[in-house]
C-alpha cells in the first residue's frame, strides 16, 4: 500500500509540477522579430544609422509607453540581420520587454554587437527563417516580423511564395521600404517602386503595413513609429498608397529582383 501510496504522490507531484511549468510560460501582447537587412548595397554610414535607430527606438519612451499600455504590458523581441540565403544570424535573442531596465538591456546588447556586412538579398529567405524563430515557450497575442530593406528578392524562392507560406501560419508581415537612394546614381539593382513592391509582393496579414523612408534624416523616426505601431496593433494613415481590391494583380513584378541578377550576371560574362 506503502508503496501506491508513494507513486500516487508523485504522479501528482509531477502533475503539478508541469502545471506550474505551464502557467509560468509568459504571455505577450506581440512577439516581435525586427529583421534588419545588411546587404551591400547599403553603405556602412547608413547600415550605422539604421541601426542607431533601432537602439534608440527601444529606448524611446514612446516605445516603452506603448509596451505597458498592452493588455499584457510586455512584449517578446528579438533582433536579427539578414541579407542572402541562408545569411541570417540572431544578434540579441528573445528578451521579454516589460519596462525600462528589460528595453536597456536589450538596446545595450544590440548597440554593443558589431555591424555585419553581408552579400545578396534575399526576403524570401529570412520571412521563411524568420516564422521558424517564434518561441513556443512564449505565448504572443500576435506574431509579426518587421522586415526592412533597400531591395527587392534576388535570391531564393520567390518572395511571393515564402509570404504566402509565413502568412498561411498565422503571421503579419510588416515592411520598412528604405528609398534613400532613389533620387540619386543609385545601382543596378535599386527599384524605383521598391514601395509598390513590399506592399504588393512583400507585405500581408492582419493590419499589415509599410512606413517608406525616402531621407537618410527620417530613418530613425520611420523606425519608432514603426514600432509603436507594431505594439499597438494600430494602422496608420500611410498604410495604403491606393485602394486595391483583394485578389488584384501586383502593380510591380515581384520577380523583378531575381530578373535583374539574371540579366546582371550575363552582362558580368561578356
Amino acid at each position: 500500500m506503502l508503496r501506491i501510496l508513494f507513486a500516487t504522490l508523485s504522479l501528482i507531484a509531477a502533475a503539478t509540477t508541469s502545471a506550474r511549468a505551464v502557467e509560468i510560460a509568459p504571455v505577450v501582447d506581440v512577439e516581435l522579430i525586427l529583421a534588419v537587412d545588411v546587404s551591400w548595397s547599403m553603405d556602412l554610414d547608413e547600415q550605422r544609422l539604421q541601426r542607431q535607430g533601432y537602439v534608440d527606438a527601444i529606448r524611446d519612451p514612446l516605445v516603452l509607453g506603448a509596451i505597458q499600455k498592452g493588455d499584457w504590458g510586455r512584449i517578446a523581441l528579438t533582433y536579427v540581420e539578414w541579407a542572402g540565403v541562408g545569411l541570417e544570424r540572431t544578434l540579441v535573442p528573445w528578451t521579454i520587454i516589460d519596462g525600462p531596465q528589460a528595453a536597456e538591456a536589450f538596446a545595450t546588447a544590440l548597440e554593443s554587437a558589431p555591424i555585419g556586412r553581408m552579400r545578396r538579398t534575399s526576403i524570401s529567405s529570412i520571412l521563411t527563417h524568420a516564422a521558424t524563430l517564434f518561441d513556443n515557450n512564449i505565448d504572443g497575442m500576435r506574431r509579426v516580423i518587421d522586415v526592412s530593406g533597400d531591395g527587392p528578392n534576388n535570391m531564393g524562392i520567390l518572395v511571393t511564395a515564402a509570404r504566402d507560406q509565413v502568412l498561411s501560419q498565422g503571421i503579419t508581415i510588416n515592411g520598412l521600404p528604405i528609398m534613400i537612394k532613389q533620387n540619386a546614381s543609385g545601382g543596378y539593382f535599386q527599384l524605383d517602386q521598391l514601395d509598390l513592391y513590399y506592399e504588393d509582393c512583400v507585405i500581408g496579414g492582419f493590419n499589415a503595413f509599410m512606413i517608406t523612408v525616402n531621407d537618410k534624416t527620417r530613418l530613425q523616426e520611420a523606425i519608432r513609429r514603426k514600432i509603436v505601431l507594431e505594439i499597438a496593433n494600430a494602422q496608420p494613415r500611410v498604410m495604403r498608397a491606393q485602394y486595391r481590391a483583394p485578389g488584384s494583380p501586383p502593380r510591380v513584378d515581384c520577380a523583378v529582383g531575381e530578373k535583374q541578377w539574371r540579366r546582371w550576371r550575363r552582362i558580368d560574362q561578356w
